[in-house]
């Protein structure tokens, strides 16, 4: 567990946009990204045990499929390009 003083430093470069905390990417605090981390830790493998691996892998790849049917072929390739 970090000292008051080190959890302060820690804090201090948060705010300056430092990544600080694995998986605390976004939070502007130390304590907000450390609920980021343990949010993001926990929320992707609650769903995955509610589903089993086969069924979060399935969500996965309907997602892709959405898009695809959203933006229609052209589109779709434009997108992938873009974010692959």
């Amino acid at each position: 567990m970090a000292s008051e003083q080190e959890r302060a430093e820690l804090d201090a470069r948060a705010r300056q946009g430092e990544t600080v905390v694995p998986g605390g990417t976004g939070g502007k605090s130390l304590e907000a990204q450390e609920h980021l981390a343990e949010g993001r830790s926990r929320g992707g493998q609650t769903r995955r045990d509610q589903l089993g691996t086969e069924g979060y892998q399935e969500i996965g790849s309907r997602g892709g499929q959405t898009r695809k049917e959203q933006l229609g072929k052209e589109g779709y390739q434009k997108w992938a390009e873009k974010v692959g």
